[in-house]
């Protein structure tokens, strides 16, 4: 039988006991949420205090949210938490209670949403044009006079550059099968290019459509849509988050949480830049919402459902792709493997 260093098992012992005993220490403590509001807004206070389950002598508490310290106070006193200038989207709050020379860590949530009610806008139908039915579509967005448009599928992805209306191909570049392509945004004289599940991008000359490098998402998420402000890229990643990227070197440096008054958006899609805003599809969602890009919070919502009876293919999936013409200040919108591309405005 293997003999075990002694002082081995008295350590181990001593993990242990510690590690059982930090767990106990989690049950004396919880953060109090008696006063705590359903949902907050940006003007509003969250008022934070402990319970103390065994009424333990109480040196000190640190508060933290998202890992970020926003304070300390003596024993239990209260500590006022302004949510003035956190983001939209959930506050992961933690304490750190000292206590009879121990400490122990807890945590709660609680969700800021946005104070604007969005307002609903309508639209008015400029003009129809053919679009390919078979365009799996991810991306819209215009370059000089012309449409170009990125596809999705397992092994049939591309994108194309098109004559908006006749819906002819003037030129198109295949993505290696191994790829599922998703959103595309033109800046600095550059086409970028995201794909779905593979964290990984493309770069292109914006003139001849040839690849100068590929590069992989600095972050752990999800390719959808993209669009540009001129100087950075905003990018989804199919939850409620925009990302804001570095163009130079493909670097995220923040992020916006969407929200209404009353809930996050789920699935933001494909995006687009329109005086100051931005204008995103919503997966499995025939609207668009109008973003607020520096807070994330929706301002309005156009409702395109009335599309949808437009479209005569029976193969059409959801409404997908949002593009700009700065020439004509009017709106190109289409739809997964939709028959039409609708040119409109929005009242």
């Amino acid at each position: 039988m293997k003999k075990h260093n002694v002082f081995t098992i008295i350590t181990l012992i001593s993990l242990l006991a510690s590690c059982d005993g930090n767990k106990n220490n989690e049950k004396l403590f919880s953060i109090d949420d008696s006063q705590f509001k359903i949902m907050y807004h940006n003007n509003d206070i969250v008022p934070l205090s402990l319970k103390n389950k065994d009424n333990k002598a109480i040196d000190s508490v640190v508060y933290f949210n998202n890992d970020k310290k926003i304070g300390s106070v003596k024993a239990n006193t209260k500590f006022d938490f302004a949510l003035t200038n956190e983001k939209l989207g959930y506050q992961n709050l933690k304490a750190v209670v000292y206590f009879e020379g121990q400490n122990t860590e807890i945590s709660t949530r609680v969700e800021v949403v946005s104070s604007i009610e969005p307002k609903l806008l309508s639209y008015t139908i400029v003009n129809t044009f053919p679009h390919d039915p078979a365009a799996f579509t991810e991306g819209l967005e215009f370059y000089g006079d012309h449409l170009y448009e990125s596809t999705g599928r397992n092994g049939e992805s591309n994108f194309r550059k098109i004559d908006y209306k006749t819906g002819k191909v003037l030129q198109q570049v295949d993505i290696d099968k191994k790829y599922f392509g998703e959103g595309i945004t033109f800046i600095n004289g550059k086409l970028f290019q995201l794909t779905w599940q593979e964290k990984t991008g493309f770069i292109y000359d914006a003139n001849t459509l040839k690849l100068e490098k590929t590069f992989s998402f600095d972050k752990n998420i999800e390719g959808w849509g993209m669009t540009n402000d001129k100087e950075f890229i905003y990018q989804s990643d199919g939850t409620e988050k925009i990302w804001k990227m570095n163009p130079e070197n493909q670097k995220m440096i923040d992020y916006i949480n969407v929200y209404t008054n009353n809930d996050k958006i789920k699935s933001v899609n494909e995006l687009e830049w329109i005086d100051g805003k931005i204008y995103g599809n919503i997966w499995q969602k025939d609207a668009i919402v109008i973003v607020d890009p520096k807070t994330g919070a929706v301002e309005a919502v156009v409702d395109l459902s009335g599309l949808r009876s437009k479209v005569t293919n029976a193969e059409a999936e959801v409404l997908n792709g949002i593009a700009y013409n700065p020439n004509t200040k009017t709106i190109f919108v289409t739809g997964k493997n939709w028959n039409k591309l609708f040119e409109i405005k929005i009242k």
